[in-house]
């Protein structure tokens, strides 16, 4: 029996939605004769909270949606042999079914098979397992937790980040996701809460996995969003998968308890895990995380221009 709660009420009473979401790129231009050039673009996926009714992309070179990796994380993927000097554009349209949760998924769910929760308790490039930076910190969520039982350092652990480390984004070397910058930094955005949030749990044998969409706020019905969200899924044997979000709680303490093993239908999720790999074209170094569009051009990431438009509508 799970000694720890997870919300019911507060998110059984809210409501789901239906919206449109609108992701739009203009990529280059890049030079004339350079090639080739692959373009990709991350495609929401169906999940326990999260259903993708219509899916369109539109774009300047021909392209397809790919997908199939370890995550089950799926994405759109353009090509040019060669360059013509003119700007690629690109544009997804969704129309997307969220959905409120509370609790964990329950056995059988996506992604509770032995090999997958064995992947959500390695490491990853910026997220360190079993590091000696984490042993004061691990110390004391122990002595919080009062117990070794997981679903009490589970909760202890979510306590502790809320409470020690602080959303702000100031200078630079935050947002990368990176577990030895909240560590020493103690600031970031919610890539730095949740690297952080994730080395803790897997070091004490608890996977975790990162979920990154864009939030949807749930007070108006239309509107540009500016950039990404991120959260975590942990796990717990009997519970199965449930949600917490670290970060938004430091934001917004009145929702602490609910972002626990709970979440409102004010998110949109397209991707799930870091060091990640797009497919056989893809040549460059893995990705930290994938959002925002990625370009090779002649076989290696290329920094190239990329303006990104993101939009909603209810309904």
């Amino acid at each position: 029996m799970l000694l720890v709660l997870l919300p019911t009420l507060a998110v059984a009473d809210s409501e789901g939605r239906r919206f449109k979401f609108v992701y739009e790129a203009r990529i280059g231009p890049v030079a004339a004769g350079l090639g080739p050039v692959h373009v990709w673009i991350p495609v929401p996926r169906d999940d326990d909270a999260q259903k993708v009714v219509k899916l369109a992309v539109d774009a300047s070179i021909d392209g397809a949606i790919e997908g199939g990796d370890e995550h089950g994380n799926r994405w759109w993927h353009g090509s040019l042999d060669v360059s013509n000097g003119e700007p690629i554009w690109v544009r997804l349209e969704a129309t997307i079914e969220r959905r409120p949760r509370a609790g964990g998924s329950g056995a059988g769910a996506l992604g509770t098979d032995k090999a997958s929760l064995q992947r959500y308790l390695e490491a990853n490039e910026r997220v360190v397992v079993g590091h000696e930076i984490l042993d004061p910190i691990l110390a004391e969520i122990r002595v919080m937790a009062g117990s070794q039982q997981p679903e009490r350092i589970a909760r202890a652990i979510y306590d502790w980040v809320v409470d020690n480390v602080e959303y702000k984004k100031v200078g630079s070397g935050w947002g990368n996701g990176d577990t030895f910058w909240a560590c020493n930094e103690r600031y970031g955005n919610c890539t730095d809460f949740h690297a952080l949030l994730i080395s803790l749990a897997r070091t004490e044998g608890i996977p975790a996995r990162f979920e990154m969409g864009f939030p949807i706020p749930d007070n108006k019905n239309a509107g540009k969003i500016e950039g990404y969200h991120c959260w975590v899924e942990l796990y717990l044997p009997g519970l199965g998968w449930f949600p917490v979000d670290a970060s938004e709680a430091f934001k917004h303490p009145e929702k602490r308890e609910m972002l626990y093993g709970g979440q409102l239908a004010d998110r949109i999720h397209f991707t799930t895990g870091r060091d990640l790999r797009l497919g056989p074209d893809h040549e460059g170094q893995k990705l930290n995380y994938f959002v925002y569009p990625y370009v090779e051009v002649d076989h290696r990431a290329d920094g190239v221009p990329v303006e990104k438009f993101f939009s909603y509508q209810d309904g």
